[in-house]
């Protein structure tokens, strides 16, 4: 029997690794309709739906390696970045799929989420209050008027696979949908900085930096007390605590 790794597990959803197959356990099956649906509709290489039996999932997996890990060096070249950046701009170009992601949430909604978990971070002594007022004032640029684009809404570098310098598929579709293209590209270069020209030379066309900062800081605030209560560890190097450091 082939062995099997548990590559993340926490209350609400688990994936397990067993050969060259992924399972994907999810007790919220409208999350997996998701990310079935999106896998149809997206016009960039994905994993291969091997079957589906609620609440699990299972896919191909991909040849290659991730782009890296947050908190880790990046496994990927210049060239392979760029070729990440133009893959999500192909993304960004496809017809909407019907529904809005979780980059599409509203200005609104949004504002308010932050600002109530603003106020716990400070008040359970989770983060210096200057650390979070600080980043909540570089947050608000994201906070915006977008136009709406297809985005896959976790972009992390763990969910793009490369071959060389060349794009092998992008996993993990269950928060796809209508949203922010800026939210996705944030999202892929969080804590990697210094190759975020690498992904706008590859989308291909000028974005707003001071949104993309934004993003780091908005969607780092909002992490942080979830990863802790989830298992997680957002003090460790090059996560989402040196991600709001950075904007002091």
């Amino acid at each position: 029997m082939d062995e099997v790794k548990v590559v993340v597990a926490h209350s609400e959803r688990a994936t397990l690794r067993v050969g060259d197959m992924f399972l994907k356990v999810d007790a919220d099956q409208a999350r997996i309709d998701a990310e079935v649906e999106a896998m149809s509709l997206a016009p960039v290489p994905t994993p291969e739906i091997l079957w589906r039996k609620p609440p699990v999932l299972a896919i191909a997996a991909l040849p290659g390696a991730t782009l890296g890990r947050l908190g880790g060096p990046s496994t990927g070249s210049s060239t392979a970045w760029a070729a990440a950046g133009a893959a999500i701009r192909k993304l960004h170009d496809a017809p909407l799929p019907p529904w809005h992601g979780r980059a599409g949430r509203s200005s609104g909604a949004l504002a308010a989420e932050l600002d109530a978990e603003c106020e716990l971070l400070v008040a359970n002594g989770v983060l210096p209050a200057d650390l979070v007022t600080r980043n909540r004032q570089v947050a608000e640029a994201a906070l915006r008027p977008w136009t709406a684009a297809f985005t896959h809404g976790d972009l992390q570098i763990a969910h793009v696979f490369l071959d060389g310098d060349e794009v092998t598929g992008i996993i993990d579709w269950s928060e796809a949908g209508q949203g922010d293209a800026l939210y996705d590209l944030a999202t892929l270069t969080l804590g990697h900085e210094e190759h975020l020209h690498d992904v706008i030379a590859g989308y291909g066309t000028d974005v707003d930096l001071d949104v993309i900062h934004a993003w780091w800081s908005l969607r780092s605030l909002l992490a942080v007390r979830w990863l802790i209560e989830h298992g997680f560890d957002p003090s460790a190097p090059g996560c989402e605590i040196d991600v709001l450091r950075s904007r002091m």
